[in-house]
């Protein structure tokens, strides 16, 4: 059964035991996943890659199946799965079990994914189809956690909050969170506070970094990384910049296999791309097809799991992978 992203609230979860969530906006999806499931859920909860519960699923089928004598219910969420799970999910759902509760988490299904056409028509479990959020979706995320905190703000310094966020909800939320934190401190915060405390979201070297990176210019790549003193603590920025740059190369690259036509499909695009990023934009196109891209994005996820358990070595590996990525 499709249910709306928007509608979410509107099922008894109470009812439903299984969910599929697919599409790019991976920040919306983790918001819907944290307000709907886990600040819910205060028992047995367990994380899956698809490709764990691939590699060893007797023991899937075991947590799966076993009763558990300390809690009634448990949840588990599956991130990145594809059509390759679904005689797993299948085996699953034959046995109708009504104490776990089973999220699937994927990126892009076409019309002709099984798993997502398994979903869309049995009655008894969710597909929720996950779009990319407009200007209005973050505005209004920004507005109410202004009037929520009972900061008085200019539109204009909420539209540069959305530029930086480059009209990814995750980066947005990332950027209110500092500011929540600030506010830990003091009562009162201006524009300028504001604008200080999210500039590195545009850090104009990152950017540079990563873009010399994605047209294989390995030269000016490895200069950016001598000369500019980035810290343990800017790992995370960098490597999600650069996983939010492939997402929005992925879907340019999907839209002019379409239509054939670059320019058009750059001048289209939303959020909007700056004059000044144009042909570099199309130099990144040219250069990488649509599946080494969608290898990059799942190549950068990893790096980003590993900077976070091996924070000492960050930036380290994120520039061994960084000149990687260029060579």
């Amino acid at each position: 059964m499709i249910i709306k992203s928007y509608e979410i609230n509107k099922i008894n979860d109470q009812n439903y035991n299984y969910f599929l969530l697919y599409g790019q906006n991976e920040g919306l999806k983790n918001d819907i996943i944290k307000k709907k499931f886990l600040s819910k859920f205060n028992k047995d909860i367990f994380r899956y890659e698809e490709k764990d519960v691939l590699e060893d699923k007797e023991t899937f089928f075991n947590g799966i199946f076993s009763k558990s004598f300390f809690s009634e219910d448990k949840l588990f969420i599956i991130s990145r799965v594809t059509d390759k799970i679904l005689n797993i999910i299948e085996r699953v759902l034959e046995k109708q079990i009504d104490d776990v509760k089973i999220i699937l988490n994927a990126s892009a299904l076409d019309k002709k994914s099984k798993l997502r056409k398994l979903f869309e028509k049995e009655k008894n479990v969710i597909c929720i189809p996950i779009y990319e959020d407009n200007v209005q979706t973050l505005n209004l995320i920004a507005h109410d956690f202004f009037k929520l905190n009972k900061i008085s703000i200019s539109q204009e310094t909420i539209n540069l909050l959305i530029e930086r966020s480059r009209g990814d909800r995750g980066n947005l939320i990332n950027e209110l969170s500092k500011i929540d934190a600030y506010l830990k401190t003091k009562k009162n915060i201006n524009s300028n506070e504001i604008l200080k405390l999210t500039n590195l979201a545009e850090d104009y070297s990152v950017s540079e970094l990563l873009d010399n990176c994605l047209v294989k210019n390995m030269k000016k790549t490895i200069k950016i990384l001598n000369e500019n003193n980035f810290r343990i603590e800017d790992c995370i920025l960098i490597i999600r910049t650069l996983s939010n740059k492939l997402k929005r190369l992925y879907k340019l690259h999907h839209e002019y296999k379409k239509n054939k036509n670059l320019d058009l499909v750059i001048s289209s695009f939303k959020p909007p791309i700056f004059w000044k990023e144009k042909d570099i934009v199309k130099k990144q196109i040219n250069l990488s097809s649509l599946e080494k891209i969608e290898n990059m994005i799942f190549q950068t996820n990893e790096i980003e799991l590993l900077i976070k358990k091996n924070s000492e070595n960050s930036l380290n590996i994120l520039s061994d992978y960084v000149i990687g990525i260029s060579k």
